[in-house]
């Protein structure tokens, strides 16, 4: 599966658009490591547990969005995206969708 950020994919044409390809996790953050964080956001530096948190909860987004798209039986997904939003005063949604398509090499 390719996944592009981009209209297009050097070396190939677009034959079918299969459809827009998502993948969601909503997520909630853990008391103990919020106090860390907290703690961090008085004194300064990064709150790398935060980061974890997002970067996990990417790659769970991205792994559905894959899943979604093959069930689609797509080859690729182009313009792909991700989007954030807060679900309740701890909790976060993270969205991956882009457009599912069959591809053929030029």
């Amino acid at each position: 599966m390719i996944l592009v950020n981009t209209e297009t994919i050097p070396g190939y044409k677009i034959m079918d658009v299969k459809g827009i390809a998502k993948g969601n996790v909503v997520r909630a953050k853990n008391v103990g490591k919020d106090l860390v964080s907290s703690f961090r956001n008085v004194v300064g530096g990064e709150m790398t547990e935060y980061t974890e948190l997002m970067t996990d909860s990417r790659q769970r987004a991205m792994q559905r969005m894959v899943e979604n798209a093959e069930n689609q039986e797509a080859d690729a997904v182009v313009n792909v995206r991700f989007e954030t939003s807060q679900i309740s005063s701890g909790a976060a949604e993270l969205l991956a969708y882009g457009t599912a398509v069959a591809i053929e090499e030029t």
